[in-house]
């Protein structure tokens, strides 16, 4: 399988991790030579409730069943999409109540980004330094990272970027922006949380000139941080907030969600506005109700922050800086990209699955299924701790 990987699909690394996948299981992925590894990474956040969840996979089932793919997105009533939006707007500030259901993360990241000019009537689109939001050209117009995206240019134009925690460079946001896009957790730049109100701070410069606040809950949402979305964390309501990863259980999916007066203008003036083939399909529409019902109804959420005092505790080390991030997305920060290269390679031998931030090559990614056990914490922290006593004894 893997000269066949490599020969017929296309790579994102020269260095792909190449492991032949046979099989995966609550917070364990198996090899196909039978070897289990604790997954600390859930497909980069993906997976909340870890693989092969009973709930989920029932919900997938059920579906298939009934139909699949019927009609393009927008045009027939489907149960599991229609049902999804409704419990979604139940558990949402009041405003944000109208869901557009997507493919994936950078799918809603441009839809978003067209509401923010469609409702505003102006141009200007401001975003974050090590900024993240997606890879297609509108998502790619807005990284903050220029290494990664000058190859690709010219993107779409009258594009700005501030720092993020910089209260200075909210001035920067104007009568002629359309919107702020912001992570509400910055992911590539290194889990970077907002410090002194700086959400806060935004959502009133943004009131104060008319330019819309736009939340990336990629990541940080459907339960990671504790609460179903980040930025309930930081006392803002955002006007409009991207979703994917998570909100699927491994499927996949994206979405962005909106006041309906807003959203209500995609509809019209043009016609169209925003479409999508298989945007709501409702076997991956099933599955994002039942992974939102088992977040919702469970104390998973609650059970996320427990979690994260575990890893604290055990994640210390001299080679550990710090551990940034909150709840079950965390970032153990070495010294250096060396040594954070040798820790996840050397963790993947001995049985543990570690991952890389896009932009800060000393961080360790640590986001694991939502569902993972104490037990399975504590063995994974081992690995990690095992792994740096050998690396801090040269060997």
């Amino acid at each position: 399988m893997i000269e066949d990987f490599y020969k017929y699909q296309a790579q994102t690394s020269p260095y792909p991790l190449g492991m032949e996948v046979s099989h995966a299981k609550g917070s364990y992925i198996y090899d196909t030579k039978g070897k289990a590894y604790l997954d600390f990474v859930a497909g980069v956040s993906a997976a909340s409730l870890g693989h092969q969840n009973a709930r989920v996979n029932q919900a997938i089932i059920d579906q298939l069943n009934k139909y699949s793919h019927v009609m393009v997105y927008g045009e027939y009533a489907q149960h599991p999409a229609t049902e999804f939006c409704r419990l979604l707007a139940h558990h949402m500030p009041e405003k944000l109540s109208k869901t557009y259901l997507v493919n994936s993360g950078t799918e809603a990241t441009e839809g978003a980004l067209k509401l923010a000019r469609r409702v505003t009537g102006r141009s200007q689109l401001i975003s974050c330094f090590k900024a993240y939001h997606g890879n297609t050209m509108g998502s790619m117009s807005v990284m903050g990272f220029e290494e990664r995206k000058q190859i690709f240019r010219p993107l779409i134009p009258d594009v700005d970027f501030i720092t993020f925690n910089s209260e200075e460079d909210l001035q920067k946001i104007t009568t002629k922006t359309a919107g702020i896009i912001l992570e509400t957790i910055q992911g590539g730049a290194g889990f970077i949380q907002p410090q002194n109100d700086f959400l806060k701070k935004v959502r009133q410069r943004c009131d104060e000139v008319g330019a819309l606040m736009i939340l990336d809950e990629i990541q940080p949402g459907f339960g990671r941080t504790g609460k179903l979305f980040g930025f309930e964390n930081y006392g803002v309501v955002p006007d409009i907030v991207v979703m994917g990863k998570g909100m699927g259980g491994g499927m996949p999916v994206g979405a962005f969600t909106a006041a309906p007066e807003m959203m209500d203008l995609l509809s019209h003036d043009p016609k169209l506005g925003h479409i999508t083939t298989f945007g709501g399909h409702p076997v991956i529409a099933a599955a994002c109700l039942a992974t939102l019902q088992e977040i919702t109804e469970t104390d998973i959420m609650a059970q996320a922050l427990e979690k994260e005092k575990l890893f604290r505790k055990l994640l210390v080390h001299p080679l550990i800086k710090e551990v940034r991030g909150e709840g079950l997305m965390l970032a153990a920060m070495t010294e250096s990209a060396s040594i954070t290269d040798k820790v996840i390679l050397r963790c993947q031998e001995k049985g543990l699955i570690l991952f890389w931030l896009l932009f800060d090559g000393t961080a360790i990614r640590i986001t694991p299924p939502l569902t993972i056990s104490e037990e399975e914490i504590i063995e994974g922290c081992g690995i990690i701790i095992e792994v740096m006593n050998e690396i801090a004894a040269g060997q």
